[in-house]
């Protein structure tokens, strides 16, 4: 009986990790759309969000280099980091900043939300994880909810939404990979020593694309510019991406996946606030279906 409480308070505590972590990774659309009111480009928005993340980053390598870890580390697990920190969290990342040029927070978070379904497929077919039926009725109430939450947005139309929707499509497909990816390396190396051995790795990407693409001045931007850079590394990046690959850890990355569903609603709250996008009773209504998806999670682990 202890045992099976003991698991349930884990398996609680992890839902609450991936929800915060989900809110904060939400905050990061509205502040890079309040930056871009300063003429600031998706590239050098991006690298000054890796630069103020990549000191957070190597100090938790360094300090937590003998972290526990199951099993011996072979080559195959460093390619694995190595490929999971290019999709996770550069090629996504720089999807989505590119994408937030063209397409409202709001529709931006919509189409994000489309890699929960994507992660639990990669884990059919690569790792053999079996879609609950209880998944699946969690997944239509989310998908449910954040369609009425959204529905003015999807009926934009103009090629600049396309391309936007496209990109941010991509960012969604990647990020995705990583997060199925990361559910079997996370105990192999240790939530923290994983999250900044990956972190590190899309760091050093952003620089060389930075380095090979760019031609910006990075000195002379409005200041509202680098302090919305610190606050999207702190806030939306270094805190969250701890916080999401704890909760992958004690959830798996396919509960996670739904709980994820959090995530538009946060954002419309966010934006609403920040970005002055109206919020309606028929958001409300989306809002509660969306939560209400998220609970049948708890409810299936309690039936375990």
């Amino acid at each position: 009986m202890n045992k099976t409480l003991s698991k349930e308070k884990s398996f609680s505590l992890g839902i609450i990790l991936g929800v915060l972590g989900i809110v904060l990774f939400s905050s990061k659309a509205v502040m890079v759309k309040l930056a871009y009111e300063y003429e600031v480009d998706s590239v050098s928005l991006l690298l000054f969000r890796m630069l103020f993340s990549f000191p957070f980053y190597v100090a938790v390598a360094l300090i937590y280099s003998k972290e526990k870890r199951q099993g011996k580390l072979t080559k195959k697990h460093y390619l694995w980091l190595i490929a999971c920190g290019i999709l996770g969290y550069y090629l996504a990342s720089f999807f989505d900043f590119e994408g937030l040029r063209y397409i409202k927070a709001g529709l931006e978070r919509i189409i994000l939300f489309l890699y929960p379904t994507i992660v639990l497929i990669i884990n059919r077919l690569v790792l053999k994880i079996p879609i609950t039926k209880l998944q699946s009725i969690a997944i239509l109430l989310t998908y449910l909810g954040v369609i009425v939450v959204f529905w003015d947005e999807v009926s934009l139309d103009g090629q600049n939404v396309y391309l936007g929707s496209f990109l941010v499509f991509l960012s969604a497909l990647t990020y995705a990979s990583y997060i199925a990816g990361s559910g079997w390396l996370i105990p192999k190396f240790g939530v923290m020593t994983f999250t900044a051995f990956v972190m590190i790795v899309s760091c050093i990407c952003v620089f060389i694309h930075y380095l090979i693409t760019n031609t910006a001045d990075i000195f002379n931007f409005p200041w509202q510019v680098y302090a919305y850079g610190g606050a999207i590394a702190v806030f939306a990046t270094v805190i969250p991406s701890f916080l999401v690959s704890a909760s992958i850890k004690v959830i798996s990355s396919s509960n996670f996946s739904v709980v994820a569903g959090i995530g538009p609603i946060s954002t419309i709250i966010l934006a609403y606030f920040f970005l002055n996008e109206t919020l309606s009773p028929i958001q409300f209504l989306g809002a509660f279906v969306v939560i209400a998806g998220i609970l049948l999670i708890k409810l299936k682990k309690k039936k375990v």
